[in-house]
């Protein structure tokens, strides 16, 4: 299997959420909540989500200015600051998913690198199955600086097309007393014509096992609304966005 866990005994299964269309604000609200206050708290949990419109995220500790220089200029678009770290994606045509692993999880003690080559292993072996080029990077290149822009450049453990160098996913973490969060993004573009809906159920079968109890679809969690409405303001509002 994709990164191996046999040291660890798991047995939860992972749970795979209903998909949500929202703004930007609130697709980063509830990845934090799902991390923060998913009812089931030992569960690894997934979704994949979608956009009501066109939208940017950018990393936690970027700072504005330098997103503001990056965007595209004269259009219209949402953009939200994530909760997670790692450099500006553009979700126009993404295929975007958010996993969480409860705290105790054999990946939520695993050093960052190597947490993020595991699951990246996982959604390169989804999209080899569905007859997609695909690898995850294994070399550091001397020019990696850190976050920037997302597909812009492969990254150590990023998905790559092996015969052509591309990035086609990128993800970045946060690690808390709760958990791991670990949001990613597929840009569709880098890839041929692929069924979605096919992808995800290879992906999450590919994850199960790592996880390490399988997957089943599971309804979407009764969160406080309060809470999502209050965190979803947050996340809007020009002191989340503008504070770095």
């Amino acid at each position: 299997m994709p990164g191996g866990t046999d040291r660890h005994t798991v047995s939860m299964p992972l749970h795979l959420l209903p998909i949500r269309t929202a703004g930007a604000a609130e697709n980063m609200a509830l990845d934090f909540l799902l991390l923060q206050r998913y009812p089931d708290a030992a569960a690894p949990r997934f979704r994949h989500y979608e956009w009501r419109g066109p939208a940017f995220t950018f990393g936690y500790s970027q700072k504005i200015g330098f997103v503001r220089a990056n965007l595209p200029a004269g259009e219209a678009f949402d953009l939200c600051r994530r909760p997670t770290g790692g450099g500006i994606v553009d979700h126009r045509n993404d295929w975007t998913y958010a996993l969480v692993l409860p705290r105790g999880h054999p990946l939520y003690d695993e050093r960052a690198p190597q947490s993020y080559r595991i699951v990246h292993e996982c959604l390169a072996a989804a999209l080899v199955a569905g007859g997609q080029p695909a690898a995850v990077k294994q070399v550091c290149d001397p020019c990696e600086t850190g976050p920037g822009i997302c597909f812009q450049r492969a990254e150590l453990y990023d998905v790559i097309n092996p015969r052509t160098g591309a990035k086609i996913a990128g993800a970045a973490q946060k690690r808390n007393k709760h958990g791991l969060l670990f949001q990613g993004s597929i840009e569709k573009a880098t890839v041929g014509p692929v069924d979605w809906a096919g992808f995800q159920a290879r992906f999450a079968a590919s994850l199960g096992p790592v996880i390490g109890g399988g997957a089943a679809e599971t309804p979407w969690p009764d969160l406080n609304e309060d809470e999502v409405s209050g965190l979803v303001e947050q996340y809007s509002a020009p002191e989340w966005i503008e504070y770095r």
